[in-house]
């Protein structure tokens, strides 16, 4: 791989002549794959016993595995029940860091394709809000559908840029993970295009966007409120740099200290020509050092009374919600009626026949850009409920009376993947005609309709197997 001159240059200078080479070497090494264990809907305890293929566990992240890049496991039925997330090992340790507790209000602000939102959403257990936003709508689609395929049913997804979410969520959030754009430098190994994109903007392009986007979202931050700062760059200018920069931006921040693992590296504030020694609480992550890609980490929290936060959100025009009336109402009552789980009339919202189960704590939206809002459940067409793909995979069997159990070996899983016509056998005829929950070893997959002795396909047409 040939490097750029100046960053060569720069990466002697902070690591040194020797170290310089080891880093070296480890980009000649096979990069390290991960997944990481979807813990809303199965424990890592649970999945090791059922794993389709050899894993060993990430050391800094609890439920992170190493698997081999020979298997594909995106080409499992588990990968389609949401049961896990193909991820680079380091780029899992933002979300672990962030101490996310049940009922937050949790902020992803550049939130695509998704890794680091999902394991906030599951760390909310579906209390509290997630505002997963990015500002490209087109990476966006993709974070949805991971937000969907992961069952979580109380985000928000947008796409907006921070300064337009002040209108809405100043003071809002107890924690907020700010994985921002970067130079990518950590990133060379695993993908070589990085190099060049480097080379059109380097550094002190992305520290300047990073500045901006600190300036933005600072605001959002309740007192007594928690901010992850993360990059996949090695670069002190966006690493200490851009942290320096938020520190001097509001004096309550302050760094806290994380959970460490002894191949992480302290923060370095004089590779900035800086005295600042809070800056030794950031943590770094060299390839050469442990197994994953390079990353940057820095926990930062607003001093101040959350008490004061809580009294502010109290005050905050409570959002009254119309709820499912008349022919809706009835066509959704009779759906639900299947259903082993109470979906609170409260928080339904009909839009246009599209039906929501909305967040509890999300306030007005009037003038956001949004892709979703809540938990998709169906649509109101010609006189009857169809429930969504979304809604399968938010259930857990047993919440739906009608379903079909296969296991990962019958050939009918990858068929009904495909978006095939199922013909049922021995056992399965029996039940009712009607929907029916179609599931592999007791995950959800998706919907189909029982006709007499078939199952007509409703799985999601975009995403099926390919």
């Amino acid at each position: 791989m040939e490097l750029p001159v100046k960053f060569c240059e720069e990466m002697k200078r902070i690591l040194g002549e020797e170290e310089y080479g080891e880093y070296l070497a480890s980009l000649e090494e096979s990069r390290r794959y991960g997944l990481r264990v979807n813990t809303a809907k199965i424990s890592p305890e649970e999945f090791e016993k059922i794993a389709p293929f050899p894993l060993t566990k990430i050391p800094y992240v609890d439920n992170g595995y190493y698997y081999d890049g020979s298997i594909q496991p995106a080409k499992h039925p588990y990968y389609f029940a949401g049961l896990y997330y193909l991820q680079d090992p380091s780029a899992m340790t933002p979300a672990s860091r962030l101490p996310v507790e049940k009922g937050d209000m949790v902020l992803d602000l550049c939130a695509a394709p998704g890794g680091k939102a999902t394991e906030l959403a599951a760390r909310l257990g579906g209390t509290g809000l997630l505002v997963a936003n990015d500002i490209s709508s087109k990476r966006a689609k993709a974070l949805l559908k991971n937000i969907e395929l992961f069952g979580v049913e109380n985000s928000f997804v947008t796409t907006e840029y921070p300064q337009k979410l002040q209108e809405h969520f100043t003071g809002f959030f107890d924690k907020i993970l700010i994985d921002a754009p970067c130079s990518g430098e950590g990133m060379f190994r695993k993908d070589s295009s990085m190099v060049k994109a480097w080379e059109q903007n380097g550094p002190e392009f992305y520290a300047g966007l990073q500045e901006t986007i600190l300036a933005q979202a600072l605001p959002l931050l309740k007192p007594g409120g928690m901010i992850l700062y993360s990059t996949c760059t090695f670069s002190p200018l966006e690493d200490e740099g851009s942290v320096a920069k938020l520190l001097a931006m509001d004096e309550s921040l302050e760094l806290v200290p994380m959970e460490g693992y002894s191949g992480f590296s302290e923060g370095r504030p004089e590779w900035i020509g800086s005295s600042d020694e809070s800056l030794r609480l950031c943590a770094r992550i060299f390839p050469h050092r442990m197994d994953g890609e390079g990353h940057f980490l820095a926990l930062l929290r607003k001093r101040g009374n959350p008490s004061e936060a809580a009294q502010e959100t109290v005050r905050r025009t409570p959002v009254v919600r119309a709820g499912l009336r008349g022919e809706e109402q009835e066509l959704f009552a009779q759906f639900a009626g299947e259903l082993n789980r109470v979906f609170e009339p409260e928080r339904l919202e009909s839009r246009n026949g599209m039906v929501y189960y909305m967040p509890e704590g999300l306030p007005r939206l009037r003038g956001l850009r949004f892709l979703r809002s809540g938990l998709f459940l169906g649509e109101i067409k010609k006189k009857r409920f169809e429930p969504s793909q979304s809604m399968a995979m938010a259930l857990k069997k047993g919440e739906y009376k009608n379903c079909l159990e296969l296991s990962s070996e019958d050939e009918r899983v990858i068929r009904y993947l495909k978006g095939e016509t199922l013909t049922l056998r021995g056992e399965e005829y029996q039940g009712r005609d009607g929907w029916v929950l179609v599931c592999v070893d007791g995950f959800p997959l998706g919907w189909g309709k029982k006709i007499k002795g078939t199952l007509k396909n409703k799985y999601h047409s975009g995403w099926r197997w390919l």
